[in-house]
């Protein structure tokens, strides 16, 4: 028999949990895919220091724990499975899982977004072996070894940080003159002992016999290349948001970021977005959230009418 859900909710962090918290407060019973990270990208962030009511700041993955079980004691249900096909030209919509298909009256897409790759020879064949897109899972490999972080945000200055906790030196490779994160991190990687600069500089090649051993990296005003040798290169240089199930039945912008109104509807009525597969702008786990309650309610609406 054919069981129509009232809402599933496509990914668990902070913009799908806080979605689900809401829609099951209005006894909606949510349905939530976790996908392959249970908290989102928020998740391999050590400490999150911006998120309001936590003033000591809070780990990322205990921050996801406690979005899950807020959402779960309203009656949220969590799946621990990936959606690998949805099919939006009629309602209800189905859903295909690893597991089974499912139908639904309306969808909350959460899917979040991915690192964004260098691009470079030997990134790829060095993944795992010294390449890293998260410092949280992989500094502990690096005590005492010199490691270099690529990128210029937010993210980066956070994760070099972090990683002066074992590395002996951090070597920040931005492809500007100046930082694009905040000035509170700004000063705080300025005044570390453990962290230099190589501005101006994009990475041209990673080289290593089984492991990272060197970079390349180019000076993009003069033209001269450097060879640095590090044991580690952690890349932090965006992110693209995981919406190829959706290409060709949602609208997107030139980015591949679904678009959405100001009620969080996207271009099909009864599907809704929130979270980093719909904001190419903010990007931070308090606006995510805002967007997934967003859309929960405007779910409820819809579903009530």
């Amino acid at each position: 028999m054919e069981i129509i859900e009232k809402v599933i909710i496509l990914g668990a962090g902070p913009a799908g949990l806080s979605a689900a918290l809401y829609a099951a407060r209005a006894e909606l019973n949510p349905l939530v895919f976790t996908g392959l990270q249970l908290g989102g990208q928020a998740s391999l962030t050590h400490t999150i220091e911006n998120y309001p009511g936590f003033p000591d700041g809070v780990g990322g993955a205990a921050l996801g724990e406690l979005f899950q079980k807020q959402a779960e004691r309203f009656g949220a249900r969590i799946e621990f499975d990936s959606v690998t096909k949805v099919e939006l030209s009629s309602r209800p919509f189905r859903v295909t899982t690893y597991g089974k298909e499912y139908f639904s009256q309306a969808l909350i897409i959460a899917t979040g977004a991915s690192p964004v790759n260098l691009n470079v020879p030997g990134e790829t064949e060095l993944v795992g072996r010294g390449v890293s897109y998260c410092a949280t899972c992989d500094g502990w490999f690096f005590k005492e070894k010199k490691v270099v972080v690529v990128g210029g945000g937010d993210s980066a200055l956070e994760e070099a940080l972090f990683l002066t906790r074992y590395v002996s030196e951090v070597r920040i490779i931005h492809r500007r003159d100046a930082f694009r994160a905040g000035a509170l991190l700004q000063s705080r990687v300025k005044e570390n002992p453990k962290i230099t600069f190589v501005l101006d500089s994009v990475v041209k090649e990673i080289s290593g016999n089984g492991k990272v051993e060197e970079v390349i990296v180019t000076n993009v005003k003069t033209g001269a290349d450097q060879h640095i040798k590090t044991d580690g290169v952690f890349v932090f240089i965006g992110h693209t948001p995981n919406n190829a199930l959706y290409a060709g039945q949602l609208e997107m912008d030139e980015r591949g970021y679904i678009k959405v109104d100001n009620k969080m509807q996207t271009s099909v009525s009864g599907v809704y977005a929130a979270g980093e597969a719909a904001d190419s702008e903010f990007k931070q786990v308090v606006t995510s959230a805002g967007m997934g309650a967003a859309a929960a309610i405007e779910t409820g609406r819809f579903l009530s009418h």
